[in-house]
């Protein structure tokens, strides 16, 4: 109509020209080409496939039969890797063994421990902790408890099935629960196998020192110095070059060591002079040490009646009082140990005074056999259950050491009076314990002939 010519020139070219309708229909020409040639292609090579494929090759993967379990041969042919795997489709079984369904754990009493705080602790079940404390066998081994004691719980995510603890080296409490759920407790005997093994050694500075390095523990140290103790002093008559033979048991159990149990026979040579002991339980059970004549290896008493560190003063008619400052003779021995070490008995007697006397401090005087007294002084206190009249034993406490009275340090003053006269304690003859009964000696000769030989 009458329209207004538009500002912006037009430049649309709608006739394309002959040269660019010429390129556009051979590339359609070529891409119809690919298109029918690829699947001729395709169809040529697999003519040709089969044609050189032998009659007997095996089928395609996609036809080859799965062969069953009973069918297939001992061993099988290597399979391709991207065959498909039977095995594969079902989960394996594990060839290791399953770990058992229950924990088991070792509850250790330690010092203001009781079995409920640890079953708490532990999250185990207290109810089945009360039902076994009811348990007739499980009342005294379960309330009798202290420190260093252990207990094995076996439960299952804290449901008790068993517990159990050592009572002594040969005997254990058992409890365990059964199917129906209800606990039973029983006492089991542990057998132990005793064997005996025999040490030598030479010492060179001590008999600690030696008999550890032969692999000996405390225990069987401490028992040799024990024996010979009425004989040899363990700390000033000891000399290089002293030797000692000892047969001892040993405690196993399971096919393992568990204790050292106590010594059958024991030699000591002590500055060229032997020494021998041997143990013998008697018909009426009383056990005892003696040497091959039967005569007991134990003295009446014995020459220090604590475990003391030194001499710090011997006996000395001539001694200077280190408080006095004056010449005061000193008619026993100080044994320096450190306050409150057991003071024990010198020897069976009877306590005759118990009380304080002047610079001896608090004191303890025996009455024995033989007319035979001795003196215990400076103590820090006395045993408690003693008083004027108890009859001791050898080796029983009667005090502890202190320094009361006129001493400058923790000591025991030991005295020996033989008929009210004071004697030397470390030097004085001392009497022999009593020998083994006439009724006893062939029964005694008869077992110890072994060990001898």
């Amino acid at each position: 109509m009458h329209r207004k010519p538009s500002p912006i020139r037009h430049d649309y070219n709608l006739d394309p020209p002959a040269s660019r309708n010429d390129q556009t229909a051979q590339r359609r020409l070529l891409w119809f080409g690919a298109g029918l040639g690829l699947p001729l292609c395709a169809v040529l090579l697999g003519i040709l496939f089969r044609s050189e494929t032998p009659q007997d090759a095996p089928i395609s993967v996609e036809q080859r039969p799965v062969p069953s379990v009973a069918s297939a041969p001992e061993t099988q042919p290597a399979l391709v890797a991207d065959e498909p795997v039977a095995e594969d489709l079902a989960p394996r079984a594990s060839s290791t063994p399953q770990a058992p369904a229950y924990d088991e754990i070792v509850l250790r009493i330690a010092s203001g421990d009781t079995l409920d705080s640890l079953f708490r602790k532990h999250k185990l079940n207290i109810a089945d902790l009360l039902t076994i404390a009811g348990l007739d066998a499980a009342k005294r081994p379960l309330r009798v408890l202290k420190p260093g004691d252990e207990l094995t719980v076996r439960h299952e995510e804290g449901r008790v099935l068993a517990l159990s603890r050592n009572l002594t080296i040969d005997s254990a409490l058992q409890v365990v629960r059964d199917d129906a759920g209800q606990f039973s407790a029983e006492l089991v005997e542990r057998p132990v196998e005793y064997r005996q093994t025999l040490r030598h050694g030479v010492i060179d500075t001590s008999l600690f020192e030696s008999a550890a390095a032969g692999g000996m523990s405390d225990r069987v140290i401490m028992n040799i110095a024990g024996i010979f103790a009425w004989d040899i002093d363990f700390v000033y008559d000891i000399r290089r070059g002293d030797e000692y033979y000892v047969i001892y048991e040993e405690l196993w159990q399971d096919g393992e060591k568990v204790a050292d149990g106590e010594i059958v026979a024991a030699e000591f040579v002590n500055q060229g002079e032997s020494y021998q002991a041997l143990r013998y339980v008697s018909p009426d059970g009383d056990t005892d040490y003696f040497n091959p004549d039967g005569r007991s290896v134990r003295k009446a008493f014995v020459r220090a009646p604590v475990d003391f560190r030194r001499i710090s003063s011997a006996f000395n008619p001539n001694r200077r009082h280190p408080i006095l400052n004056t010449i005061r003779a000193h008619r026993g021995v100080d044994y320096s140990a450190a306050a409150g070490t057991p003071i024990m008995a010198a020897g069976d007697g009877k306590i005759i005074f118990r009380g304080t006397q002047r610079g001896y401090g608090k004191v303890v005087i025996l009455q024995h056999g033989g007319n035979i007294t001795t003196l215990y002084a400076h103590m820090r206190n006395f045993r408690k259950g003693q008083r004027v009249g108890t009859r001791v034993k050898q080796g029983e406490t009667i005090g502890f050491v202190g320094k009361t009275g006129l001493a400058t340090a923790p000591h025991l003053h030991y005295e020996y009076r033989l008929n009210g006269v004071h004697r030397n304690p470390r030097t004085v003859p001392l009497p022999q314990a009593s020998p083994i009964k006439d009724e006893y000696l062939a029964d005694f000769q008869r077992v110890s002939a072994p060990v001898l030989a």
